[in-house]
C-alpha cells in the first residue's frame, strides 16, 4: 500500500533563471493539468511548489542545491505528454518514459530542470483513490 499527500506541505526552490525554471515549470505543471498559482517578481508556485530567485526574501540569498522529487499523473500518456513538453521548453531527457522496476505499473519518466534538478513524473498504474486531492479550509 502507497500513500502520497500525507508527507509534503511545499517545496521551495531557489534558482539561477527565475525565467526559465518558469517557462519550464508552466510547460510540464500545464502537461498534467496543474495551472500556476500566483507569481510575483521574483518568485511563483503551483500547489505545493514554490519557485524563487536567490534575491527573493524567502531565498535567504543562496541557490538550492540539487534535487530530485517526482510529480504524480492521472496516465501513462500524461506522462508521455510532461516529459515531451518539458524537452520543447528547456529541459533535458535523464530518463524517457517507461516502466520502471519499483512496484508492478510504476511508470515514469525523468528531465533535469534548467537548474540540474532530477524532475520525474510517475504514474503507478491504475488504482482507486480515496480522493483526488487533500482539502484544506480555512
Amino acid at each position: 500500500m502507497l500513500h502520497r499527500g500525507r508527507l509534503i506541505d511545499h517545496l521551495q526552490l531557489v534558482v539561477r533563471d527565475l525565467a526559465a525554471s518558469k517557462r519550464f515549470y508552466s510547460a510540464v505543471l500545464g502537461a498534467l493539468g496543474i495551472p500556476l498559482g500566483g507569481e510575483g517578481e521574483d518568485f511563483f508556485w503551483a500547489d505545493e511548489l514554490f519557485i524563487s530567485s536567490a534575491s527573493s526574501r524567502a531565498s535567504a540569498g543562496a541557490l538550492t542545491g540539487r534535487m530530485h522529487f517526482a510529480f504524480q499523473a492521472n496516465s501513462r500518456e500524461a506522462v508521455e505528454r510532461f516529459h515531451a513538453v518539458g524537452l520543447a521548453h528547456g529541459g533535458r531527457d535523464n530518463g524517457a518514459p517507461g516502466m520502471r522496476p519499483y512496484h508492478p505499473g510504476y511508470y515514469a519518466a525523468f528531465l533535469l530542470d534548467p537548474d540540474g534538478n532530477n524532475v520525474e513524473v510517475v504514474f503507478h498504474g491504475p488504482a482507486n483513490r480515496s480522493a483526488e486531492s487533500v482539502v484544506v479550509k480555512f
